[in-house]
């Protein structure tokens, strides 16, 4: 695990939620040669099997914002990288970096850390008071039509629009950027030409694209200092196994979700 506490003020803060991606559609692409950038980032070259915190982008996010990151998909108390500080956690090791805060998004400002969101899905669209719950967590966030499900160019969208705002901050004041990919996210039979439904191959194929778009982010980062990098999926989907379509239920494809944390030294 990495020591998060000391990381905290000296180090850049990047999360990405890959909305929607499964275990095994992210590892088979990987293994398959179709994420060539994800494979350079990733330690050890491979994705993490993990539990999501939730079976639906919003559940999954404020879990996720309250410091509960995907879990190890193996027994035990595994200690977390972030904590709210509250009694009884199990969770919460000497590495762990603890927040007196509601939310690690507010912990993190209050410890001098600008926020952005960059929205992808839905519950991050702030059309609806729904919509801007998870976007008002940040002192800043975005979203327009170009970064929504329905968007070809999605992630090209959104991590060059995360890439012009990087460029306007104080490069002294580290930043906290948070980034919900919805290419992954259904719909993604445009990404796979002939495709008649949603798959494991349509959502791969979306991967696929979200891996060349992703690059222009990092380097970005890097020229601005190290950084603590979480690259996620929020939660998983079904495609019909056992008869289940979609997610908000409980099936090991929504549950099993690739996961890696890193960190990326400065250039």
């Amino acid at each position: 695990m990495i020591r998060a506490a000391e990381c905290v003020g000296s180090h850049d803060i990047l999360l990405v939620t890959l909305d929607s991606l499964r275990y095994d559609v992210a590892a088979t692409a990987l293994a398959e040669g179709c994420t060539p950038n994800l494979a350079r980032l990733l330690p050890g070259g491979t994705w993490e099997r993990r539990h999501a915190p939730g079976s639906f982008t919003y559940a999954a996010h404020q879990a996720i914002f309250a410091g509960f990151l995907p879990t190890p998909a193996e027994p035990g108390a595994h200690p977390r990288l972030f904590a709210l500080r509250f009694e009884g956690s199990r969770t919460t090791g000497p590495d762990t970096a603890v927040f007196d805060a509601p939310d690690i998004v507010s912990g993190l400002f209050a410890r001098g850390y600008h926020t952005l969101c960059i929205g992808g899905v839905g519950f991050f669209n702030k059309r609806t008071p729904l919509g801007r719950v998870l976007p008002d967590l940040f002192a800043e966030s975005h979203w327009h039509g170009g970064f929504g499900v329905q968007a070809r160019d999605s992630t090209a969208a959104q991590v060059g629009f995360a890439v012009e705002r990087i460029a306007a901050l104080d490069p002294k004041r580290r930043l906290f950027l948070f980034l919900n990919v919805s290419a992954t996210h259904h719909p993604t039979r445009a990404y796979l030409p002939g495709a008649a439904r949603e798959s494991a191959a349509t959502q791969a194929a979306a991967l696929a694209y979200a891996d060349g778009a992703l690059p222009p982010l990092f380097a970005t980062l890097r020229a601005r200092g190290p950084a603590l990098c979480i690259l996620c999926a929020d939660h998983g989907t079904a495609f019909g196994e056992d008869g289940y379509r979609g997610h908000r239920l409980a099936h090991p494809t929504v549950w099993d979700v690739p996961y890696a944390e890193f960190i990326q030294e400065a250039a």
